[in-house]
């Protein structure tokens, strides 16, 4: 089987495919790479047949009505997916030949009335219905949302086997992927046997969905082929519930501060962690003198680098704000024991008028 996820960042793309045929299917595409997509179909001599929307995206604009007026080849979403363009609709059960690989759709509400959680081989492409580990799943308080419901959603996984890999649509740690005996273990979404009490933990944890996230909605409803029609905060994790990662650890949230404020702890020693990615580090915002990069995607994996600097404050920065506190709970789960985020980001360093390197 051909079976690659394409996306820089936390949002993820995966092409799946049939390597004798070299037919392939993209799931959960996205608006700003359509190009790119088709680069890569050309080049490896791959041939697009199915586009996949595992539901209706809240935090970014989708690329497959894109795809599919470009290629024409069929877009599908579960049936009862708003947006009108979807040229394939289906239903809990249907499969889809992509070649000789077979990829199920299994109906799993919740984030969404219109989730489906997608079964190619051993893998289980989940969308946002399940997150990884500690990030658990997406938001249940989006248009069509619904705790209960996923909840209930959760019930069909009890039946797969642990070897599964679990492949979400999104992660703002780094992680690729995990099993499902490692998700029964960690992802605390899989601890509930009551859906009484799981609604009840859900809804104390909710916060309203920011207006941008209804706007992308709505821009999904309407097939929007335009990048940039919405804005978007870039790599923030705003599908994900506020749960263990977004609260920090040991129930302690992120802590905040002003650009204004980090300037002063700068200069009183503190060292700052820029999460974003290698281009933007060196691009127009520029960077703070004596920072360190690693971007937020490889920084589990990468905290070794840091750990001579365990006992300095460490202040955390990206373009807006989103990555870096992101990034602040990834070093509170690893016991750094002074960790902030820096507010508004290099946009706000950059409008205060403060210093960048050279």
């Amino acid at each position: 089987m051909i079976f690659r996820q394409l996306n820089p960042g936390p949002c993820r793309t995966y092409l799946v495919g049939d390597e004798t045929t070299r037919e392939v299917a993209l799931v959960d595409p996205v608006l700003d790479r359509v190009q790119d997509y088709l680069a890569l179909l050309e080049k490896e001599s791959l041939r697009l047949v199915q586009i996949i929307d595992t539901h209706t995206h809240a935090d970014h604009i989708s690329g497959g009505p894109a795809l599919c007026d470009h290629t024409r080849v069929p877009y599908a979403m579960h049936h009862l997916g708003r947006p009108r363009c979807p040229t394939q609709r289906l239903r809990d059960g249907d499969t889809i030949k992509v070649g000789d690989v077979t990829i199920r759709c299994l109906h799993t509400p919740g984030h969404t009335n219109d989730s489906m959680t997608l079964v190619a081989g051993d893998r289980l492409l989940t969308g946002d219905f399940l997150f990884l580990g500690d990030a658990g799943a997406g938001r249940t308080d989006l248009p069509t949302g619904d705790p209960g419901e996923h909840f209930d959603s959760l019930q069909k996984l009890k039946s797969l086997p642990d070897e599964m890999e679990v492949l979400p649509a999104h992660d703002y740690q780094g992680r690729t992927s995990s099993t499902m005996a490692k998700e029964r273990q960690e992802n605390p979404r899989l601890r509930f046997t009551s859906k009484e009490e799981y609604v009840h933990w859900l809804e104390k944890l909710a916060t309203p969905p920011p207006d941008w996230m209804k706007k992308v909605v709505e821009a999904n409803y309407a097939c929007t082929q335009t990048p940039g029609s919405v804005w978007i905060p870039v790599d923030m994790p705003a599908c994900a519930v506020k749960g263990p990662l977004t609260l920090g650890v040991d129930g302690q949230p992120v802590t905040t501060i002003s650009a204004d404020e980090a300037r002063r702890r700068i200069d009183a020693g503190a060292l700052v962690l820029d999460v974003r990615n290698p281009d933007e580090y060196q691009g127009e915002l520029g960077h703070v003198a004596g920072s360190i990069l690693i971007p937020v995607a490889a920084l589990a994996q990468r905290l070794g680098e840091i750990e001579a600097h365990r006992d300095r404050e460490i202040i955390t920065v990206c373009k807006s704000g989103g990555r870096s506190h992101t990034a602040a709970g990834i070093l509170m789960q690893a016991k750094f024991p002074r960790v902030v985020s820096m507010e508004g980001g290099m946009t706000g360093w950059r409008t205060l008028g403060y210093p960048i390197a050279d």
